[in-house]
């Protein structure tokens, strides 16, 4: 039987668009308190009418990723999941044009700013001796592709991070996950190079998908661990 996820507390990092607002939805529809985080406050406000509490807050940043984990223990008492949703990438992403000031920028958003806020968050999971965490990556982390070295190597980087996390934590009950998507119709399709074809965005996944999977994987027993999942396109 699928574990409850009422009253759960559940941050959701990259929550104002795309795969991670839809989690952000979707885990408010099954009971859990949710608090969504992201840089773009307008964009958050939205789903304050959802009962979703909101902290607008830059994963990039160390001290804004503690303030978000402290001010989600002090409305909620504790942190049971966290998603970390957050992502971009650029036009620029070719070897060719790609500059140590954009790498760097890269590597912030896509993987610096999941360490952060693990980091946050680890305290008051070991405590409760209990825990998950997702990290959305890509199927740029699994399979080569054009979108970039700098987007490709932060993608596998977040793996490293999971496992790691999973070996040493496992022994107070805290679960990681990597879920890798493949092509989503999201703005980030609006950072390529070229546009993409609209028969292929046909094709595509969506975001609410991914966060249809992210729910089911919350939903298993403590006594089951996903390490990594891939989601594709069947029709791509």
């Amino acid at each position: 039987m699928p574990v409850s996820l009422k009253d759960q507390v559940v941050i959701v990092v990259g929550a104002s668009s795309g795969m991670g607002r839809d989690t952000a939805l979707l885990f408010a529809k099954e009971g859990a308190k949710v608090m969504a985080s992201a840089r773009r406050a307008d964009r958050l406000a939205e789903l304050e009418r959802h009962g979703i509490a909101i902290h607008p807050a830059d994963a990039t940043d160390a001290a804004a990723m503690e303030a978000l984990a402290q001010a989600t223990l002090q409305r909620f008492g504790r942190i049971d999941i966290l998603v970390f949703a957050t992502g971009t990438n650029i036009p620029d992403r070719a070897l060719t044009r790609l500059t140590p000031e954009l790498w760097n920028m890269m590597v912030s958003v896509n993987l610096n700013g999941a360490y952060y806020a693990t980091r946050a968050v680890l305290p008051a999971m070991r405590e409760q001796k209990a825990g998950s965490i997702y990290y959305i990556s890509s199927k740029s982390a699994v399979v080569p592709d054009e979108s970039g070295a700098a987007y490709q190597a932060a993608k596998r980087g977040l793996a490293g991070l999971s496992q790691a996390i999973r070996v040493e934590e496992k022994d107070n009950g805290i679960r990681t996950c990597v879920v890798c998507p493949g092509l989503t119709d999201t703005e980030i399709l609006l950072k390529r190079p070229v546009k993409t074809p609209a028969e292929t965005l046909a094709k595509a996944l969506q975001s609410e998908d991914v966060a249809e999977l992210v729910l089911s994987l919350a939903k298993l027993p403590a006594r089951c661990w996903v390490p990594e999942v891939h989601l594709f396109p069947s029709a791509i």
